[in-house]
């Protein structure tokens, strides 16, 4: 990755960041078996038949390659959120492969564990069934779904807008611009089908202070009792934090036979999807999920008027801020 305009001896210079990622060992010719016959369940048909066209030699817009730039847009979100003065920290692991679910584990733990191992559980019992459970789908020439638990803890209370622009909206909508997923649950997510409103429904009480570290409030300040909303009420967040999961179907690339139907030659025929394909993707989407959180934290706070410039201001450097070069304007 290079990086080709908007940054100075390691800071921004306030332009826009431009940044070059290579896709240096791209592989289109395994593509051409399918110009004018679709792969089973893919984007390929319906990007042709909106279009008119599509970049076959690899999925195009529809391809997970894609997702790289928004990781890339989440590490600078991430670091103006770390300069600023809220204590904005995200972290998300895989919670479900298949049939082999993870315990529930605390944001430390995911923050300690995560990394640790390739399929990104942050418990390492179920980590090592996962690792098994996907080179049994690998070795069949089959792909498995699963789902992803993410958290996001320091995020300031206040932030969102009613309906279309509320915080859930806005995340959700990022969370399903991910290839492949299926759905995206906030708090007690489906769940919440089965619980009465009595037992839903969160009293209000005071933070003392002490009780609640895990929250943004200040004692003496309203806050609910217990997080069963996931850290958002009306679509606006509460200060709690944000959690929620979101899943995504086993990976339509497989090897196995499969039937497709070729719109060029009106035949029907049998094709074998070839190529370098994951067995499942939630391992490889956490990175994308916690880019997504962050970047959507940063956009809320910076409607809102959350970001002090003068705290991001506040670096080391010999530069001499009251001096400005010269323009037309000065003379």
């Amino acid at each position: 990755m290079t990086i080709n305009s908007g940054t100075l001896d390691g800071y921004t210079t306030g332009t826009p960041i431009g940044m070059v990622i290579q896709n240096k060992d791209a592989r289109s010719g395994k593509y051409e078996p399918f110009v004018t016959a679709p792969r089973p369940s893919h984007g390929d048909y319906t990007y042709s038949a909106k279009f008119g066209t599509r970049n076959w030699g690899g999925g195009g817009r529809s391809s997970a390659r894609e997702t790289v730039n928004w990781v890339a847009a989440g590490a600078v979100a991430e670091q103006v959120l770390e300069q600023s003065e809220h204590d904005v920290r995200v972290k998300a692991h895989v919670n479900q492969l298949h049939d082999v679910e993870a315990p529930d584990v605390t944001f430390e733990e995911m923050l300690e564990h995560t990394e640790e191992t390739e399929v990104r559980c942050a418990d390492p019992e179920t980590a090592a069934e996962m690792r098994e459970l996907l080179e049994e789908f690998q070795e069949r020439g089959d792909s498995v779904g699963g789902s992803i638990y993410f958290e996001a803890r320091g995020v300031p209370r206040g932030l969102g807008a009613p309906r279309f622009d509320s915080f859930s909206a806005r995340l959700g909508q990022a969370m399903f611009s991910i290839p492949a997923t299926t759905a995206v649950e906030f708090g007690l997510g489906r769940t919440a089908a089965s619980v009465p409103g009595a037992e839903r429904n969160e009293d209000w009480t005071f933070e003392d202070g002490d009780t609640r570290p895990d929250t943004v409030a200040e004692e003496g300040d309203p806050v609910p009792v217990g997080n069963d909303h996931g850290g958002l009420q009306g679509g606006i967040t509460t200060g709690e934090p944000i959690y929620g999961e979101a899943t995504w179907h086993a990976p339509t690339s497989i090897p196995k036979e499969q039937r497709t139907a070729d719109w060029e030659t009106d035949e029907e025929k049998d094709v074998h999807v070839v190529g370098r394909h994951d067995p499942s993707l939630p391992p490889r989407a956490v990175p994308v999920v916690e880019a997504m959180l962050y970047v959507t934290v940063l956009d809320f706070m910076l409607l809102d008027g959350r970001i002090n410039p003068d705290r991001l201001d506040d670096r080391p450097g010999e530069y001499d801020t009251d001096y400005h070069p010269s323009s037309p304007r000065d003379e």
